[in-house]
């Protein structure tokens, strides 16, 4: 482990000497994650992206990318643009990255089952805001929106996110 890893425990999410509440999947933290269980994956992910909402902030990092109004994410493991960002119209399952709420307006990408996806492994495993304290995610990592984007602000290319079982 090193300093730029953000590591998952039972207290939250550290990350450079600090300590974040977070959330974690419904079906808690799997080493057999499967799509649809709502489990966060064990394992060693590293944080391959940065999306974010240009017209409701300021781009948290120089390497960030805008989601626009058609933005998807395949979750559709019988299609081949699973668990990759797509486009509108995309008639498979997806989820919509451009959402009413502000749960996507900044996402950290993980490589879970990327770049060759294996159909039924799980889709992307992202970092967002979470819902409320305690509510847990669909498998993902959810984060206060002020820690979110101070930890955005802060990883780099080596950053990797570690969840052990």
């Amino acid at each position: 482990m090193t300093p730029d890893d953000l590591f998952l425990s039972p207290l939250g999410l550290r990350f450079r000497g600090m300590r974040y509440p977070c959330t974690i999947g419904l079906g808690g933290i799997s080493a057999r994650k499967r799509e649809g269980d709502g489990a966060t994956p064990v394992g060693v992910h590293r944080i391959v992206g940065m999306l974010y909402r240009p017209d409701r902030m300021a781009r948290p990092a120089k390497w960030a990318v805008p989601i626009g109004p058609g933005d998807l994410w395949s979750d559709d493991p019988g299609h081949e643009d699973y668990n990759l960002m797509v486009r509108a119209p995309y008639p498979h399952s997806h989820e919509a990255l451009r959402r009413g709420d502000p749960l996507y307006d900044l996402v950290l990408i993980t490589d879970w089952n990327w770049p060759e996806a294996v159909p039924g492994r799980g889709s992307c495993i992202f970092i967002h805001r979470w819902r409320r304290p305690g509510y847990p995610t669909a498998g993902c990592i959810g984060l206060r929106p002020d820690h979110l984007r101070r930890i955005a602000g802060q990883i780099t290319e080596r950053t990797r996110l570690i969840v052990r079982g």
